[in-house]
């Protein structure tokens, strides 16, 4: 039987987002950012968010445990909040506190609904960064 997959939104800090990324690739899940970007790009004392969205189980992976794939909100050090997804075993996510009231919880959802992804970000910051070109005659 699938388990249900909890309605509610978790808090963590940087350190445990990055330990939760480095669990998601000891397990070889499919949606994760790497430990490297987020150690590099993510607010160092920021709260970021976890909301499970579906249940997820590998049938043709049986070696890999069911999760729960998460949409998390991440703040990054520019200060923007930004979106991406982390596969999160459901022990893990159960050992998380719940320290958000119902208010809280809903206002993070509209904020992961408004916010880019974190691959339009990095596209963003990517082509901030890049020299302009300087026209041919």
């Amino acid at each position: 039987m699938t388990p249900t997959l909890p309605r509610t939104v978790r808090a963590v800090d940087t350190a445990r987002l990055v330990d939760l990324a480095r669990e998601a690739s000891m397990y070889g899940f499919s949606q994760r950012l790497p430990v490297d970007w987020l150690q590099e790009h993510l607010a160092a004392e920021a709260t970021h968010y976890l909301l499970p969205t579906l249940v997820q189980r590998l049938g043709h992976r049986p070696d890999v445990p069911l999760q729960w794939r998460c949409r998390q909100l991440l703040t990054v050090r520019t200060g923007e909040q930004i979106w991406g997804l982390l596969d999160v075993l459901p022990a893990t996510f159960d050992r998380l506190p719940e320290s958000l009231d119902t208010a809280s919880e809903k206002d993070i959802v509209g904020r992961i609904e408004r916010a880019v992804t974190q691959r339009e970000w990095a596209e963003r910051m990517a082509a901030d960064a890049a020299p302009d070109e300087v026209p041919r005659n």
